[in-house]
């Protein structure tokens, strides 16, 4: 059987507050019921690790 994530437990596994992700552009959930949505670990994994981050240096000027 397959297991979705609820937003709370996809920041969790982020390491965000579940309000940051508000913030971001999320993936498309994996799932629907009703209008809760859930997303597997693969996938929050896959967007985590492609998503620019702390020290990414995007955004950042150059250090003169």
């Amino acid at each position: 059987m397959e297991r979705y994530l609820s937003r709370a437990e996809f920041a969790e596994r982020i390491g965000v507050l579940t309000g940051t992700l508000s913030r971001y552009k999320l993936p498309e959930p994996d799932a629907m019921i009703g209008s809760t949505r859930g997303w597997t670990e693969e996938t929050i994994d896959a967007w985590n690790a492609a998503r620019p981050g702390k020290g990414s240096g995007v955004g950042r000027k150059p250090s003169v």
